[in-house]
């Protein structure tokens, strides 16, 4: 595995593919520069040995060159993140961003505007990836949020560079803290796995049962599980459809020694509001009328001891309604668990959209040993994908 440390980028372009798809407010100001943050290590360790950095990046979805989804409104975020005036180009391909690149001296960096003005990076165009490979030396992805899309600048570009190209520091991080947890030798190993749909963890649960002692179910995919085995779940969300599904993942985990936990108890609500009426009851007797929006007090007096003995934890969505005040008190709760087990030497992976909002939100993200940057990413590697972005600099 090709990293930073196996180039020496002393006056050297090095074409970067960051992942600065950050949010902007109305006034196109960035409201959370997170993924800036976490690719400055990259761009500081070339910096310092003397190359210059070329930023390539997508943000949102443009339907053609919009100027609501320009990168240039990022420029000055990006520059007080990475202590460094960053200069931009509002093209990445043609005589404009040809000149750009080829004035760049070392030490600076040069931002190319949204790859994604052309419908040639998503499609994956090879005359577009030889394009934004003629600008640098040595190609590096940090970008763990696009790894698994075959595009032009995530993936396709590389063939251009086959004996000079890396993983970033980001990059590389990502990739071994999954493999931390997927190829762990310190156990037991727990995955939690919440959120609300059991198809969109199929493949996930499917893969991890070879490699995790413990697993524990929460969020609204818990219901599926338990109107599949009789009890009465109310209105609680369910996929009627993924009841036989749900019967064969418990039938497969018993097979394989994994302990599948599931809630005892939930917070119950007469409707789907903060204000909604609550009450606890047992997790397979849910009266008609009522559904379940967080884990119950029972089940996290449970959820806790299994953490707490655990030295390898994977957090993957979760285990209520965290948007809503009176139903994030179980997540917020498994969160200062792992925390606590972290506290005490376990090694804790959080990753997935939903997860990582809420150790932001409840902060709680400094006491994780790694949170990861890529959502769908991360998904495909736990279902045992290998991603296109990584696999064409490991080619």
């Amino acid at each position: 595995m090709k990293t930073l440390q196996d180039f020496d980028f002393k006056d050297k372009k090095a074409l970067v593919r960051v992942d600065f798809n950050v949010p902007l407010d109305d006034h196109f100001k960035v409201t959370d520069a997170t993924r800036i943050e976490a690719a400055k290590p990259t761009i500081d360790a070339i910096l310092k040995q003397g190359g210059s950095v070329i930023l390539m990046s997508h943000l949102g979805r443009p339907k053609g060159k919009e100027a609501k989804y320009s990168l240039e409104h990022i420029v000055a975020k990006a520059s007080e993140v990475l202590g460094v005036t960053v200069k931009f180009v509002a093209d990445s391909r043609g005589e404009v961003a040809q000149k750009a690149a080829a004035d760049l001296k070392p030490g600076e960096v040069l931002l190319l505007e949204n790859l994604r003005f052309y419908g040639e990076e998503e499609a994956g165009d090879t005359a577009y990836a030889k394009e934004l490979a003629s600008l640098g030396d040595i190609y590096v992805n940090d970008a763990f949020g696009t790894a698994h899309r075959a595009h032009a600048s995530t993936t396709i570009i590389a063939q251009f560079f086959p004996e000079h190209k890396a993983f970033g520091l980001l990059l590389a991080k990502e990739i071994e803290s999954l493999d931390k947890v997927l190829k762990s030798s310190a156990k037991p190993v727990t995955a939690v796995l919440g959120g609300s749909k059991v198809s969109s963890k199929i493949t996930v649960i499917e893969n991890i049962l070879d490699k995790v002692d413990h697993l524990i179910i929460g969020g609204g995919m818990t219901f599926t599980f338990i109107k599949a085995q009789g009890g009465k779940i109310g209105d609680s969300i369910c996929e009627d459809d993924k009841q036989e599904l749900a019967l064969e993942i418990l039938a497969l985990a018993k097979q394989k020694n994994v302990q599948i936990h599931l809630p005892v108890d939930v917070i119950a609500a007469d409707n789907f509001s903060n204000d909604a009426a609550t009450q606890v009851v047992d997790v397979t007797k849910i009266p008609d009328g009522w559904q379940g929006l967080d884990a119950g007090p029972k089940s996290l007096e449970q959820f806790k001891k299994i953490i707490l003995e655990s030295k390898t934890i994977l957090w993957n969505g979760p285990l209520g309604v965290f948007e809503m005040e009176n139903f994030a008190k179980g997540t917020i709760a498994l969160g200062n668990f792992i925390a606590e087990a972290t506290e005490k030497g376990a090694f804790s992976l959080v990753g997935g959209g939903d997860s990582v909002a809420a150790v932001k939100q409840f902060g709680l993200e400094e006491k994780m040993s790694y949170v990861s940057t890529g959502g769908g990413a991360m998904l495909e590697m736990l279902e045992g994908k290998t991603l296109p972005g990584i696999a064409a600099i490991l080619d």
